[in-house]
């Protein structure tokens, strides 16, 4: 379905957020559980915080690329976008120009930014990438070219970096790692706050039209 509309867009990211709530909660209440044995309980945990992260990345991959098509069928001009945008706009042009030592492929550049800033945009489908480590870095650059405030992240590096993405990894690749019951509560209620987070920015961010270059 094509995103035309703020509602459409809460919609989509509501009705995403709600099964990786559930089946968080799901493997949550199989963590607080203790009638099952200690190993079969480690195992939980570690499968747990894999999943924490896969819904972490998943969303916030998801609701990006879902302002982004919200955005692109807004039907602006170049020159109505806020400069992020504007920036993603021109990324393959200025992509193109950068990765060569031709100073002739800047003129179409210039000639865009001369002549063409009154056409309709074209911004490109599916083009924020979490990289399938989505770091704190990471998660900075997308929030920079959505336009959003980072700054409600920035205390959360170690858990994004240490905690969840570096655990999951190593999880992932095999290394027997010991997380206990409590490190895994409070991991899942601080990913749910990041979600619940993320979904708010993003719509607040289409509600406010935070995508338009402000007013003079």
């Amino acid at each position: 379905m094509n995103i035309r509309t703020a509602e459409q867009l809460s919609d989509k990211l509501s009705s995403d957020l709600f099964w990786r709530k559930r089946e968080l909660t799901e493997v949550k209440s199989l963590v607080a559980s203790k009638t099952v044995s200690e190993q079969r309980h480690r195992a939980l945990i570690r499968s747990g915080v894999c999943i924490l992260y896969s819904h972490w990345e998943g969303f916030v991959k998801l609701a990006a690329n879902s302002y982004l098509e919200y955005v692109r069928l807004q039907r602006l001009t170049y020159r109505e976008l806020s400069t992020n945008f504007l920036a993603l706009a021109m990324k393959q042009r200025l992509n193109e120009a950068k990765d060569t030592n031709k100073p002739s492929l800047y003129i179409p550049v210039c000639h865009f930014f001369l002549s063409e800033l009154d056409q309709r945009c074209s911004l490109p489908k599916d083009m924020i990438s979490t990289a399938s480590n989505l770091s704190s870095e990471i998660l900075k650059e997308i929030t920079d070219l959505l336009g959003i405030d980072f700054s409600h992240y920035s205390t959360k590096s170690v858990l994004i970096d240490t905690k969840l993405l570096k655990t999951r990894n190593e999880i992932a690749h095999g290394n027997y790692l010991i997380f206990d019951r409590e490190e895994y509560m409070e991991l899942h209620e601080e990913v749910i706050k990041m979600l619940d987070l993320f979904r708010n920015q993003v719509e607040n961010a289409a509600i406010r039209q935070e995508y338009l270059k402000p007013s003079p």
